[in-house]
């Protein structure tokens, strides 16, 4: 297994952020704390998980294409084969809500089913269940599973705005995420 150190707070500042040139300056909202994230320090499927603030930018203002394309290497990067979390799984979830709620956004409806998919993930505490001895590794994948569970929960009040939309697609992932959740 992979080691990674334990993140600690951040000493970098976060009223700064990159975005695309040419965008003004209200297009950023949404992913404004994205470099506030030591996104260097933590772990995705591929090891450090700085590629991720570049994935999650062209999610948000790339063209369908684009956009699609990062979405799903950002999928195999935060809960790859549709169940496996990664210790920046949590971490990326809030830019997630966060994307998912812009209708400019291209994939909603398939960031909508990814974050069903992190909710839904039990794989390492399946694992756990058989193979204790794996909570007692300095890497805890059952704290990050958690973790990210957590993270979907805690912005779960953003399903009714989501719900409303007029897009059926956007809408069935909602309820199936809203299923999911308990909501």
């Amino acid at each position: 297994m992979r080691s990674a150190p334990t993140p600690e707070p951040s000493t970098r500042r976060t009223d700064r952020h990159t975005q695309p040139p040419g965008l003004p300056k209200s297009a950023a909202g949404p992913l404004a704390g994205l470099d506030g994230v030591p996104w260097s320090e933590i772990q995705d499927s591929s090891g450090s998980a700085a590629a991720i603030p570049r994935l999650l930018r062209k999610v948000a203002w790339g063209d369908a294409e684009a956009a699609g394309a990062a979405l799903g290497d950002l999928r195999k990067r935060i809960c790859q084969y549709g169940f496996v979390v990664e210790q920046a799984t949590a971490a990326t979830v809030p830019f997630l809500w966060e994307l998912a709620q812009r209708p400019q956004v291209s994939c909603r409806a398939q960031i909508i089913q990814l974050l069903k998919n992190i909710a839904d993930a039990r794989q390492w505490e399946t694992t756990a269940t058989v193979y204790p001895k794996l909570l007692n590794h300095r890497e805890n994948p059952v704290a990050w599973e958690r973790a990210a569970r957590q993270a979907v929960r805690a912005r779960r009040g953003e399903l009714k705005g989501l719900l409303a939309e007029d897009d059926s697609e956007i809408t069935r992932a909602t309820t199936e995420l809203a299923r999911t959740l308990g909501d």
